[in-house]
C-alpha cells in the first residue's frame, strides 16, 4: 500500500519532465569519468534534492522578465504546440551537465550552442537579440544557477554553508563559460545581486504569456495539485522587484506551502536517481536510504565499477 502511493506520486511528479530521451542512457560507457562537477561536489548535492524542481520553476519565471530572452522563446520554440517540451529539455540539460560524464556534458552544451545559433530576431521593444550572445546566455545561465541555490536554501534537505554555496556557483560557472556566457559570477552573493539588480528587465507580451503558462500548465489534475505547491514555493523565493515586474502576488502562505510540497515529494521520490547512477559510474559508495526510485538505465551484464 505504502509503495503503491509512492509509485503514483513518482509518475505524477516526473511525468512532465519525461518528454524526451533520458540524457544519461549511455553514461556507464564512461566508467570512472567524474564529469564537470564530480563526486563530493556541491552541485551533486544541490541538484539531486527535490528542491531543484522549485528552482527550475523559479528560473523559468525570472528568465521571462528579460524581453529579448522571452522573445527568443516565443518566436523560436515549440512551447505552444509542445508546452512541456521546454521543461523536459531544461531538465535533461541540467541532468547531463551536472551528473554526466565529460563526453555527455560536452554533447549537451554543444546541442544548446547549436540551437542558440539559430535563435535571432527583434524583441517587441525593437532590440535585436541572439540567443548565442554572451549577455543573453549569461542571463539564462545565471538565473538558473541562482534559482537552484535560492530553492535549496529555502527548501533543501541539507543546509548549505556560505562556502558550499560559493562552491556551487563556481562549479556551475564552469558550465556557463562552456556555453559562452559572460559575465558569470563565481560567488553566491554577487550572483544574487547580479540577478536581482539586472538593468535590462521590463514587461513584455512574451513575459505575460510565460507567466500565465507557468502558473497553470496543462497538467493532469493530480499533477496540478503537487505542481501548485512547488510553484508557490518558487514564487516565495523571487526578489520583490522582479516578482512585481512579473505581476505575481505573493501569498503569506507561499513559503510554508512550498515547504510542505517539497517534503511530501522528498518522502516519495528520495534523491535523484541520476545522482545514484553517477555514483555508480564513478565507483563511489552509494549511501543507503536516500534513493527511492529505480535506476534510469539497466546496468549491463558484467559491468564493473572502477577501482577507487
Amino acid at each position: 500500500m505504502g509503495e503503491s502511493w509512492r509509485t503514483r506520486v513518482r509518475a505524477s511528479a516526473t511525468g512532465p519532465f519525461g518528454h524526451i530521451e533520458y540524457p544519461l542512457r549511455r553514461t556507464l560507457d564512461f566508467p570512472g569519468d567524474p564529469g564537470v562537477c564530480g563526486p563530493g561536489s556541491a552541485s551533486w548535492s544541490v541538484i539531486s534534492d527535490v528542491a531543484a524542481f522549485v528552482g527550475g520553476i523559479r528560473a523559468l519565471l525570472i528568465q521571462s522578465a528579460h524581453p529579448e530572452v522571452v522573445a527568443g522563446v516565443a518566436d523560436h520554440s515549440r512551447y505552444r504546440v509542445d508546452p512541456l517540451g521546454r521543461l523536459s529539455r531544461t531538465s535533461a540539460y541540467v541532468t547531463a551537465t551536472t551528473f554526466g560524464a565529460s563526453p555527455e556534458v560536452e554533447r549537451a552544451v554543444e546541442a544548446v550552442r547549436r540551437a542558440h545559433a539559430r535563435v535571432e530576431g527583434t524583441s517587441h521593444r525593437g532590440r535585436p537579440y541572439s540567443a548565442a550572445a554572451p549577455g543573453l546566455s549569461a542571463w539564462v545561465h545565471n538565473v538558473l544557477t541562482d534559482s537552484f541555490l535560492a530553492a535549496h536554501r529555502a527548501f533543501g534537505a541539507v543546509v548549505l554553508t556560505p562556502t558550499d554555496a560559493d562552491r556551487f556557483v563556481r562549479e556551475q560557472a564552469r558550465i556557463g563559460r562552456m556555453l559562452g556566457a559572460e559575465p558569470v559570477p563565481e560567488a553566491a552573493d554577487p550572483l544574487s545581486r547580479w540577478v536581482a539588480d539586472h538593468g535590462d528587465l521590463a514587461p513584455s507580451p512574451g513575459m505575460r504569456a510565460a507567466v500565465d503558462f507557468l502558473a497553470d500548465p496543462p497538467l493532469e489534475r493530480v499533477q496540478k495539485v503537487g505542481y501548485r505547491l512547488l510553484y508557490l514555493g518558487a514564487v516565495s523565493t523571487i526578489p520583490g522587484r522582479i516578482r512585481d515586474l512579473l505581476g505575481i502576488r505573493l501569498r503569506h502562505s507561499a513559503r510554508p506551502v512550498g515547504a510542505l510540497g517539497v517534503r511530501f515529494l522528498r518522502s516519495a521520490l528520495g534523491f535523484s536517481p541520476s545522482w545514484n547512477l553517477a555514483l555508480i559510474r564513478t565507483g563511489c559508495t552509494v549511501p543507503e536510504g536516500v534513493f527511492r526510485q529505480p535506476l534510469p538505465v539497466d546496468i549491463p551484464p558484467g559491468w564493473r565499477p572502477p577501482d577507487r
